[in-house]
């Protein structure tokens, strides 16, 4: 049923991810399918908010990114998990949304935010903005 299943993190945030990396994990063992973790740098190239940043923030970023999501795919993933790890840059939810796409997945599979923060009010939700967008299956682990 499932061959490619996305799952985004924040890896600051582990309540990004403990709930759903189990549920994930499953669904791959039970359908033999590959999990692709995704982590996105919020996009900084805006003039205003990027003026703020030293130039090479986004490639110095990039590079300490890819490094946590290999410590967290060996700390986390276990190894008979077909893993691909993605780095990508934007909005969180476009971003998952496209990289999907991209990708071919056909299942996300992701975790429900229960903190309240400022940006919630706001822009909404992630996971509420990728379940409105995407044209595929979304599993929001509470």
């Amino acid at each position: 049923m499932y061959n490619k299943i996305l799952m985004p993190v924040v890896l600051s945030e582990p309540n990004s991810w403990k709930r759903a990396l189990p549920v994930a994990l499953n669904l791959c063992r039970t359908y033999n399918a590959s999990l692709h973790i995704l982590t996105v740098l919020p996009d900084f190239a805006m003039p205003m908010v990027g003026s703020f940043f030293p130039k090479d923030f986004s490639t110095k970023a990039h590079t300490l990114l890819k490094e946590e999501l290999k410590k967290f795919v060996q700390d986390n993933i276990p190894e008979d998990i077909k893993v691909q790890r993605i780095v990508a840059d934007g909005s969180p939810w476009e971003t998952i949304v496209n990289i999907a796409k991209d990708i071919d997945a056909d299942l996300i599979v992701m975790a429900a935010h229960n903190k309240r923060k400022l940006a919630d009010y706001v822009l909404g939700p992630n996971s509420a903005h990728v379940v409105k967008h995407s044209n595929i299956s979304v599993m929001v682990v509470r």
